[in-house]
């Protein structure tokens, strides 16, 4: 009982320590976030699309407001590998060494697949629905007044979900190689896939079908590319489930030898 305890209290303290050193390393991130906020925020608004606008400030606060949601923007995307790798060292104690192997080679993978969906939503997908939107405008005679604070709320909006969704091999990849799900059912469930990833790209898309083309064809090549490496993932989990089989019986049938060897030399 009192060792339950104890590795209970080991455990909080080992969380309590490795939130305590994402934490600094978050407040690291901001103080870094102070120098390249300001670029990156003139960067965003050189491009095309916002040069064809006049952003305007209603509020005294909104420049101050935005310029903080891109630093935390900023620290968020430097200290999210450390928060995974915090998370893997939790975990991994429980974990078989191949899965260790396995999970952890995840990280940097899934870090540059969110910055791939940041960068496929704001140079391919942003722009069209921006321009989408101005012509719309121009249609109706309407003249608009755009805010700065709104704008990026925008841009936001477009954008981080996008880092979340190419995610998606690292996750098909991950479940499958621990077993949890085969391709087979992912084969299998493809037809609702496909209908959830259209519902996604018909919330995040203007009402016209290129746009919803531009957003739904790259989702559904996407799920494909990641059944696929979830198959090859699957196959080498096959393989390595064989060949640790293989070492368990060796090792076994060693033990019984040696088991009866001394039995013979004790009979002797």
């Amino acid at each position: 009982m009192n060792e339950k305890d104890m590795s209970v209290h080991d455990h909080i303290n080992e969380i309590r320590k490795r939130l305590i050193l994402v934490v600094v390393f978050f407040v690291f991130a901001i103080a870094v976030g102070f120098f390249l906020a300001e670029p990156l925020m003139k960067f965003l608004q050189s491009s095309d699309e916002a040069q064809q606008m006049t952003l305007n400030a209603f509020r005294v606060t909104d420049p101050v407001k935005i310029y903080f949601q891109i630093i935390l923007f900023i620290a968020f995307i430097m200290t999210a590998p450390l928060i995974l790798f915090q998370l893997w060292s939790f975990v991994s104690p429980g974990l078989h060494e191949r899965e260790r192997r396995v999970t952890l080679s995840y990280i940097p993978a899934s870090a540059l697949l969110f910055l791939g969906g940041l960068a496929f939503a704001y140079f391919i997908l942003f722009p069209f629905v921006v321009q989408f939107m101005m012509n719309l405008s121009d249609n109706l005679g309407i003249e608009q007044v755009i805010g700065i604070n709104e704008y990026f709320q925008f841009l936001f909006q477009m954008t981080i979900p996008f880092g979340f969704l190419f995610q998606l091999p690292v996750i098909m990849l991950f479940v499958t190689r621990l077993g949890i799900v085969t391709p087979m059912v992912l084969s299998k469930i493809r037809k609702y896939a496909y209908f959830v990833l259209i519902v996604v790209a018909a919330f995040v898309t203007p009402p016209d079908i290129f746009s919803h083309l531009l957003v739904t064809v790259p989702l559904l090549v996407l799920y494909e590319i990641s059944l696929w490496i979830a198959k090859i993932g699957y196959r080498k989990a096959l393989k390595a489930e064989a060949k640790q089989r293989e070492i368990d019986e060796k090792e076994r049938r060693e033990r019984i030898d040696r088991e009866l060897a001394n039995q013979k030399s004790s009979g002797e």
